[in-house]
């Protein structure tokens, strides 16, 4: 009680605006090391890295992550976050992460498998632009012609399989968002889900080339 009661009086003397509560504990420097595969070579500069491999070149910035990236020796990278709280700490995995998804795309590239579903309207997928755009029609009977158009560096085809298809690229994000696009394009609108399962579903995650 005389605790509250002096919080009180120095609220009353200093105002509201002042912060009693305490600052969150703050680590002094947290480090991460990755490995830079054997066919795969890394340039840094202010935070942007830029991967090549057998499969071609990536590029991503990481300028709104508060930390150092630096490249130590020939085949490892070093992370440091100097003065960070928990949240920002997660980002220092998350980071890891991504570069390390840069390094496997370079090297095996990724493919999305995907399977259209129906119970009575056949799905009809085609391809243009060589891949990058595709068009989805007859979804529940409709006479609208879905066009959905692959995020940069991913192309579109055809498995061989009745009403499956395939997304190939060297970038994890893109692909997968790509994917996305094409199962948010025939979602089911102003009927029961449960009862109306037509759609395109993703099947599979792999490589395009096989893993050492």
């Amino acid at each position: 009680r005389k605790a509250f009661f002096l919080l009180a009086r120095v609220c009353a003397v200093c105002g509201p605006s002042v912060d009693w509560w305490p600052a969150a504990m703050k680590t002094i420097l947290e480090t991460q090391f990755v490995e830079i595969p054997e066919n795969v070579r890394v340039g840094i500069k202010s935070r942007v890295v830029t991967v090549k491999g057998p499969r071609g070149a990536l590029l991503k910035s990481f300028k709104h992550i508060e930390l150092e990236i630096t490249k130590v020796g020939k085949k490892k990278l070093r992370l440091d976050m100097w003065f960070a709280t928990r949240k920002q700490l997660a980002c220092l995995q998350t980071v890891c992460s991504h570069i390390k998804n840069m390094f496997k795309g370079v090297q095996y590239g990724y493919r999305f498998k995907m399977r259209a579903v129906y119970a009575h309207f056949p799905i009809n997928i085609t391809f243009s632009d060589g891949g990058s755009r595709v068009d989805i029609r007859n979804f529940l009977g409709e006479k609208y012609t879905r066009s959905v158009k692959m995020r940069g560096g991913v192309l579109c085809s055809s498995t061989g399989v009745k009403d499956e298809i395939q997304l190939e690229g060297n970038d994890l994000e893109m692909v997968s968002q790509s994917a996305a696009l094409i199962h948010q394009a025939v979602l089911v609108k102003k009927k029961d889900i449960r009862k109306f399962l037509d759609g395109i579903y993703v099947l599979d995650r792999g490589t395009v080339d096989a893993e050492n």
